[in-house]
C-alpha cells in the first residue's frame, strides 16, 4: 500500500495537469448563443454615445516626457492616468456632473455631462494656487467625497510625483469653477524650495475611501505603484526601479492610510475651508503594502459595518484584508482561498500570480452575499490569465464573517463556465443593472498601449525572463510612440443571456470602439431610473453614454445621506420584493481602478414591481453606533438621512 501510495503522489502533478487541460477543454466546448439570443439579450439595453465638453487653451501630447532610464519605454510607462468620476457635486440632486483626467492635457478637469441642462456652469481644469508643484507630475484619479463634512462634495486628487491634494469645496461658492475649490495637502507639509515642490514621490495609482476604523468618519486609503522616485522627470537618469517579479513583485510603492481626525478651525466657513487626516504607518505587513496596486475597492463584506479592503495588484497576488480595526486604531487581517488539487495556484483568492487592474463587488448569484469581479491580462495569443469571477460558497452571512475570521476567503472563481474568462488587457470594471430587471452587467475597460507596431512577441520574451533582470528598467523590450500592445481592444458588457451564462455585447450596443479604455463610472444623470456611463479613454476623449434601454424594469434609487448632507459611505441596502427576491446596493466610497461610481445606490427590481418593497437599511452614525431600519418603499427616487434613524427626505 505504501508503494502504491508513492507512485501516485509522483502522478499527482501529471494528473493535476491532465485535469486542468481537461477543464479548460470542457470551458472551451461550452455552448454559445446563436445570433438571434444575442441579439435578443442585446435588444434589453441601448446606449446613446454623447462627446464630453473640455476645456481649451491647454497644448495637447500624446505620450508623456520620462525619467532618462524609462526612455526607452515611454508608452508603457504612459499607458495609465485616464480616470473618470461621475457624482452630484453641484448640489442640484442629480449625479450629473464629471471629474475626469484628461491625460492628452494631464489636467484634471471637472464638467457636466452633456445633456439639456450641460450649461450649469463651463468646464474647468482645478488648479493647485499656491500648493508647491513641478513639471514632473501627472494626475492619475479623482475621488469625489465629503471629507470635511460640510454637505459640499470635495474632490481627492492622486497623482505621479506627488502626495495627494484635497480641492474643497468652499462654502460660499455658488456656481462650480476652480474658483470654488481650495486646494489643501492630504500629507501636511511636504515640502517645497522657492515654491518648487520637493516632497515625497508618490506613484499613486489606486485610492478609495471608508471608515475604516468605524468612528463614523471618512478615511482614506492610497495604494502607490511605482516606488517613491522621479519617473517622470526626464532631466534625471536612475532613482527608479520596476517589478522584481513577473508574478511576485513585492517592491512596489508603499501603501498608507489616512484617519480622518476632523475638520480644523473655520473649515466650514469663509473661503479657506480646511481638514485634517492622521497618516497611520505600519497598518500593512510589507509584502503587503509594496504589491504594486493598480486597484482597491472597500466594502463590507460580513455586515458589521467595517469595510474589509481588496487590493489588485500588478505583477503579484491580490490581498484581501479583513477589517478588525477600532476606533482610533485601523487592523486588518489577510485572508485567503482554500486550496483543492483541482484549484490552480492562481484560481484561488489570494494566491494569484495575475496582472490584477481594477476590481468590483456585487452579487452575482443571488445569494445576498457579495461577489467580486477583477480585471487581469486575458489576450489569446498574448499572456492569456484570465478574469476572476469570485462567486461567494458561503451559506449566510454568519457562515461568511466565522470564515473570514478565520482567515478564509470563502469564494470560489466562475469566470470560465461563466464566460467572462477572456476579455483583453482588462483595466476598471462595474457591476451595474442597466435595464433594472434585477441582473447586474458587467461593464470592463481593456486595451494597453495603441500604435502599428505589433511588440507582443517582446513582450512575450520579457514574461518569460529571468525574475533577476526586471527590477532594472534597461532590460525591458522598447515600448514606444508608434508601438502596439493590445492597442485595438474594446469595452466589453457582459450581460446574462437566456442560459445564464454571459455574453459579450459591446459590437452589438456600439460599445465595441478599438481605443483603450481606463476608468469607468456609473450613475443616473437625469433621475430616469436608467443608469448611464462614462468612460475614460487613454490618449483619447472621454465619451458619455446616456442609457435609453427601451423597456427597463422598475427600480429603487436611494441618495443616503448624514444630517450634514454628506454621503453615508459604506450604508447597505438590502430589499425584499414581493416575490422573495433579495437584493443589495451600498454607497460605494469609490471602487475599481480608476473610474468612480456616483454615491446614490441604485437597485433594480425587475418588471411590473409597482408595490412597495421592504428595504432594509444598516449603517453607522456619527458617533460610530451601528444602526439598523427597515422601511417600505415604493419604487422610484427616495433621499432618506441617516442619523440615529432613517427618515426619509
Amino acid at each position: 500500500m505504501t508503494a502504491i501510495l508513492g507512485r501516485l503522489r509522483r502522478q499527482s502533478a501529471g494528473v493535476v495537469a491532465l485535469v486542468l487541460v481537461a477543464s479548460v477543454f470542457l470551458i472551451a466546448r461550452l455552448p454559445s448563443y446563436s445570433a438571434a439570443e444575442t441579439a435578443e439579450t442585446a435588444g434589453r439595453y441601448s446606449f446613446k454615445p454623447t462627446s464630453i465638453a473640455l476645456p481649451g487653451g491647454y497644448a495637447q501630447q500624446s505620450i508623456r516626457e520620462v525619467n532618462k532610464d524609462y526612455t526607452h519605454i515611454d508608452a508603457w510607462i504612459s499607458s495609465v492616468g485616464a480616470a473618470i468620476a461621475m457624482n452630484d457635486l453641484d448640489g442640484d440632486g442629480l449625479a450629473n456632473d464629471l471629474c475626469l483626467v484628461d491625460t492628452r492635457i494631464d489636467q484634471v478637469v471637472v464638467t457636466p455631462v452633456p445633456d439639456a441642462r450641460s450649461g450649469r456652469y463651463e468646464p474647468f481644469a482645478l488648479n493647485p494656487g499656491t500648493l508647491p508643484m513641478n513639471d514632473h507630475m501627472a494626475p492619475m484619479g479623482c475621488v469625489p467625497g465629503d471629507f470635511n463634512e460640510d454637505g459640499r462634495f470635495d474632490l481627492l486628487v492622486y497623482m505621479w510625483g506627488r502626495t495627494p491634494i484635497v480641492y474643497l469645496a468652499k462654502p460660499g461658492a455658488t456656481k462650480l469653477s476652480a474658483e470654488a475649490y481650495q486646494p489643501v495637502e492630504l500629507v501636511p507639509g511636504p515640502g517645497s524650495v522657492d515654491g518648487v515642490y520637493t516632497g515625497p514621490q508618490w506613484n499613486t495609482n489606486a485610492a478609495t475611501v471608508a471608515d475604516f476604523d468605524g468612528d463614523g468618519h471618512d478615511d482614506i486609503f492610497i495604494g502607490n505603484y511605482f516606488p517613491d522616485g522621479p519617473v517622470l522627470d526626464p532631466t534625471v537618469s536612475g532613482g527608479v526601479q520596476m517589478n522584481d517579479s513577473m508574478s511576485t513583485a513585492f517592491n512596489g510603492g508603499e501603501d498608507y492610510f489616512f484617519r480622518w481626525t476632523g475638520p480644523t478651525a473655520g473649515a466650514t466657513a469663509g473661503d479657506t475651508p480646511s481638514v485634517s487626516f492622521q497618516r497611520h504607518d505600519g497598518v500593512l505587513p510589507e509584502d503587503v503594502s509594496r504589491g504594486w496596486e493598480l486597484g482597491a475597492a472597500a466594502l463590507d463584506l460580513d455586515g458589521d459595518q467595517l469595510p474589509e479592503l481588496y487590493l489588485a495588484n500588478d505583477f503579484g497576488p491580490d490581498r484581501l484584508l479583513y477589517n478588525r480595526s477600532t476606533p482610533g486604531h485601523i487592523t486588518f487581517s489577510l485572508v485567503e482561498g482554500v486550496r483543492t488539487p483541482l484549484i490552480p495556484k492562481s484560481k484561488s483568492l489570494g494566491h494569484d500570480s495575475f496582472k490584477g487592474m481594477g476590481v468590483d463587488f456585487g452579487d452575482l448569484n443571488h445569494d445576498g452575499l457579495y461577489d467580486l469581479f477583477v480585471s487581469n491580462i486575458t489576450t489569446s495569443w498574448g499572456i492569456e490569465e484570465s478574469n476572476f469571477h469570485f462567486v461567494s460558497t458561503a451559506r449566510d452571512q454568519a457562515d461568511l464573517r466565522a470564515r473570514l475570521r478565520a482567515g478564509e476567503a470563502p469564494w470560489r472563481d466562475e469566470s470560465g463556465p461563466a464566460g467572462t474568462a477572456w476579455s483583453g488587457w482588462g483595466w476598471d470594471v462595474k457591476i451595474d443593472d442597466f435595464d433594472n430587471s434585477g441582473e447586474p452587467a458587467i461593464v470592463q475597460a481593456t486595451g494597453f498601449v495603441k500604435g502599428q507596431t505589433d511588440r507582443w512577441p517582446q513582450l512575450q520574451e520579457l514574461a518569460t525572463a529571468n525574475d533577476g533582470l526586471l527590477r532594472n528598467p534597461t532590460a525591458w523590450p522598447n515600448v514606444r510612440a508608434g508601438d502596439d500592445i493590445a492597442g485595438h481592444q474594446t469595452l466589453r458588457f457582459f450581460a446574462k443571456g437566456p442560459a445564464g451564462r454571459y455574453v459579450d455585447l459591446a459590437p452589438e450596443l456600439g460599445l465595441a470602439v478599438p481605443v483603450p479604455t481606463r476608468g469607468i463610472a456609473t450613475g443616473d444623470a437625469d433621475g430616469d431610473g436608467r443608469l448611464d456611463f462614462v468612460v475614460a479613454r487613454q490618449w483619447d476623449e472621454p465619451v458619455f453614454y446616456h442609457n435609453e434601454s427601451p423597456s427597463p424594469g422598475s427600480f429603487l434609487s436611494l441618495r443616503l445621506l448624514r444630517e450634514s448632507g454628506s454621503p453615508a459611505t459604506g450604508a447597505q441596502v438590502t430589499v425584499t420584493t414581493a416575490d422573495g427576491r433579495t437584493l443589495i446596493g451600498r454607497v460605494d466610497g469609490s471602487s475599481g481602478h480608476s473610474g468612480r461610481r456616483s454615491t446614490d445606490v441604485h437597485i433594480g427590481l425587475g418588471a411590473g414591481v409597482v408595490e412597495p418593497v421592504q428595504a432594509h437599511l444598516r449603517w453607522r452614525d456619527r458617533t460610530g453606533q451601528v444602526r439598523d431600519q427597515d422601511l417600505l418603499l415604493t419604487p422610484g427616487r427616495h433621499t432618506i438621512t441617516l442619523g440615529n434613524q432613517a427618515k426619509e427626505k
